[in-house]
């Protein structure tokens, strides 16, 4: 520091930077290794078995769930905001170009009829299932991006559901998207080493949701992580579908469990059944998030296929705030 006994301002500024880099690398990061890991999981489901499957495999490869938060960070980068229909078309292409990634059929298919029809993606997500939209877990899956980007937003709930509406557009969908956009902001702002405010945290999380299906579950989080419930037992009594309400929680509950270390929160999060993939998408971002890139294993970050893009993207989005 040249003899200053403080740092100036500029140096203050310049470790905030790094801060945050760490932090928005670690939530892209932590999002696409554990998505990566948790379709290995879905062959390999104990740890055992799964560490040395992945420890084998000259890459990881990650799923739709990785390709739309890729989209979403694309399309936050180009309008700085969130534009639907430009968000929608850039998963559209994004879809064409790989349609091989593990897309459930409810994308592809909005996507097809927003050709066909020539309306708008958040119209043809209101229509399906009978009107109501989707209440599955896909804008969850990929939210990480905007959880980043906007973690000091005041809007940050209203442009989670904008996002999410292009897809999923059942209130239900939109509001477990917008709680783990939540959780990933939130875990931006707290600082990894000193005490982590457990009770603050889930009772933030709690408040934050704004339906009835997503604020019982996270009360029984709640509930369950000062009870110290096991994680079996707590997948068994959230659920193991792929609707938000039924996996969502659960990966913030695997984070709030092991909040210190990335490794044992994405086991805790792919190796209890259910959406396994989605699951360690959804948890590796919270935790990435906290714990910065440099909590993740080498050798996980090193294996990631795409990583040198989605390290790009991360990098952008920090670097946009300043």
């Amino acid at each position: 520091m040249d003899g200053r006994l403080l740092p100036d301002k500029e140096e203050i500024d310049l470790m905030d930077r790094i801060h945050i880099e760490s932090k928005f690398l670690g939530g892209m990061v932590g999002s696409a290794v554990g998505d990566a890991i948790g379709e290995v999981a879905f062959l390999y489901p104990d740890k055992d078995r799964l560490g040395a499957k992945v420890d084998q495999l000259s890459e990881l490869r990650y799923t739709d769930d990785t390709a739309m938060a890729i989209g979403l960070a694309e399309s936050i980068i180009r309008r700085g905001d969130i534009d639907q229909e430009h968000l929608g078309k850039t998963f559209s292409e994004n879809f064409e170009r790989e349609p091989w990634r593990g897309y459930a059929s409810g994308p592809p298919t909005i996507f097809s009829l927003v050709k066909q029809r020539g309306v708008t993606y958040s119209e043809v997500a209101k229509s399906l299932f009978g009107g109501e939209g989707s209440l599955g877990n896909g804008a969850a899956m990929r939210i990480v991006p905007l959880g980043l980007f906007f973690h000091n937003a005041p809007e940050l709930y209203e442009r989670a559901c904008a996002a999410s509406e292009v897809t999923h557009a059942h209130p239900v969908g939109m509001d477990g998207a917008a709680v783990q956009a939540f959780a990933v902001a939130q875990a931006v702002k707290l600082e990894p080493g000193k005490d982590f405010p457990l009770e603050k945290a889930i009772r933030g999380l709690v408040e934050f949701a704004r339906t009835s299906p997503i604020s019982e579950k996270m009360r029984l989080v709640q509930e369950f992580l000062f009870q110290g419930v096991p994680p079996s037992k707590v997948a068994d009594r959230i659920g193991r579908t792929v609707a938000v309400h039924e996996s969502m929680p659960f990966a913030i509950y695997a984070f709030l469990r092991h909040n210190v270390s990335f490794e044992e929160c994405l086991l805790c999060a792919v190796l209890n059944g259910g959406d396994r993939d989605t699951l360690g998408a959804m948890a590796g971002a919270i935790s990435g998030a906290y714990l910065g890139v440099e909590a993740i294993p080498k050798s996980w970050r090193h294996k990631l296929e795409n990583r040198a893009y989605i390290e790009h993207l991360a990098t952008t989005l920090g670097k946009m705030l300043h």
